[in-house]
């Protein structure tokens, strides 16, 4: 029977040893066929990846800010080429994703101000949780990293779940965010939860040990499925997954943090969107008519209650990715929208509904 033990314990340890070993070859099979394309820019000791692109531009730069689940590469095949001859282009990876690091703890708490935010970074144990990196945060980071690179001023752009972070940043003032664009974005707390796998993962000690057992393997396998899903009712491009370099958000650390960000936004965005009626800079809002994952009813909608300066563009039949789904409009938006800004007035001109 002691034998028999042992056999079982040995084969369990053997396969789970062999799927974190898979897990390890794959997620560094991804960095080698998407490598880093910027520079790794050092913010209190939190290195953030990021692109510049450098035309000749009078207009401020545009800072591109990816949703969840992907990396700055969601622009390079779909925004930024119809953008780039005209403005200067910043991308980031937002922290824990693409080619960014996390941050420890102690560079974080440097990043942080403010009582509630304290409280919006502790684990369910009430301890604080060095891998919750707020909005507030990450808006702090983006703001470091354009300083660095001698940004003054500049409009953020954010898709999904980075549209709170670009609600972030015009909410605090000392960060020179002139306007804001958000697609589809994140902006006030909402019912449910996550799929399964996002919870697990997501969860202290436990979320470790399955992110690096099974993401990689079986996460390539449900992919099709689960984009599917977000870019619905419309078709998903060809080239999506191989020209956004998806699999880098398949590492099991990154899949981690990502799921944590996923299933801690809600919470967070209770206290954020309160203060939504202080912001007074311009604000452009664009949203699908079909978007199931973050339908505009509960997020546009509300937003443009608080704020009455917000310009909401609703594209008939869109989904949850109209910048890939709808690029050369969404660029055409965008165009108009940041050479409409009156320096003096911050009024903005813009159609309500574009079919």
């Amino acid at each position: 029977m002691r034998t028999a033990l042992k056999y079982a314990l040995v084969v369990v340890l053997v396969i789970n040893l062999s799927l974190v070993a898979v897990s390890a070859y794959l997620a560094n099979q991804s960095m080698q066929q998407y490598p880093m394309l910027g520079e790794l820019i050092d913010v209190q000791g939190i290195n953030l990846h990021v692109t510049d692109t450098h035309p000749d531009s009078q207009l401020p730069p545009l800072v591109l800010l990816h949703g969840a689940s992907t990396s700055l590469l969601d622009f390079e095949s779909s925004l930024k080429p119809l953008l780039q001859d005209t403005y200067r282009i910043i991308s980031i990876d937002r922290p824990g994703h693409g080619y960014s690091e996390r941050g420890n703890s102690t560079a974080l708490a440097s990043m942080r101000t403010g009582e509630s935010t304290d409280q919006s970074i502790r684990s369910d144990s009430g301890r604080p949780s060095p891998t919750w990196v707020d909005p507030d945060v990450q808006a702090r980071l983006v703001a470091a990293a354009l300083d660095t690179l001698g940004v003054q001023e500049s409009i953020w752009v954010g898709h999904s779940w980075a549209g709170s972070v670009v609600l972030a940043g015009l909410l605090d003032e000392s960060l020179d965010v002139s306007a804001g664009v958000i697609i589809a974005g994140a902006t006030h707390p909402w019912q449910g939860r996550a799929s399964s796998p996002t919870e697990i993962a997501a969860k202290p000690y436990i979320g470790r040990l399955f992110s690096w057992q099974f993401i990689e393997p079986v996460g390539r396998f449900a992919m099709e499925a689960a984009i599917a899903e977000v870019f619905s009712p419309e078709r998903v491009p060809v080239d999506y997954v191989e020209s956004t370099g998806l699999v880098l958000s398949l590492r099991p650390e990154t899949f981690r943090y990502n799921a944590i960000d996923r299933t801690r936004l809600s919470d967070f965005l209770v206290e954020q969107s309160t203060r939504y009626s202080l912001i007074d800079k311009p604000v452009l809002s664009i949203t699908g008519s079909e978007d199931h994952v973050v339908p505009a009813w509960n997020h546009d909608a509300r937003l443009a209650l608080q704020v009455p300066q917000l310009q909401s563009v609703e594209l008939d039949g869109a989904g949850h990715a109209p910048h890939h789904t709808r690029s050369s409009v969404v660029s055409e938006l965008i165009t108009s929208f940041t050479e409409s800004l009156d320096a003096t007035t911050g009024a903005v001109k813009a159609p309500n509904v574009v079919q």
